[in-house]
């Protein structure tokens, strides 16, 4: 079975830093574009960042260039998302996701996705 866990959510302050990671299983990581992408209560699902096969990145949104970036670690079947400076605006569930590619919105099923971590950014 494919499946996808994330980790490392939780409390963190504004200008603080936290990496969340997202463990794969079921499939081989080095097939796969892998992303991550965040739901804030009353608002829409956003896209945050994606790496493709090749370790190509795509940032979704403007406002995470210089902040959030993205690794891989196809041996671990790993991939971490390093949030830099984080702000109380991107307090959210963060997801991450499987994809055969980076395309311009993250996979709507949900069978792509793992089950999300909650990251708080409070002082």
């Amino acid at each position: 079975q494919m499946q996808l866990v994330e980790s490392g959510g939780g409390l963190v302050q504004p200008g603080g830093s936290l990496r969340l990671s997202c463990a794969a299983s079921g499939f081989t990581l080095a097939d796969f574009a892998i992303g991550w992408f965040r739901h804030a209560p009353g608002k829409e699902r956003e896209g945050v960042l994606c790496i493709s096969t090749r370790g190509d990145i795509t940032y979704y949104t403007d406002s995470m260039k210089g902040r959030f970036a993205i690794s891989r670690d196809n041996a671990k079947n790993t991939v971490s998302l390093l949030m830099n400076n984080p702000k109380p605006e991107d307090t959210a569930v963060y997801y991450c996701f499987r994809d055969y590619g980076c395309y311009a919105e993250p996979p709507d099923m949900e069978e792509y996705w793992g089950k999300g971590t909650l990251v708080t950014v409070s002082s």
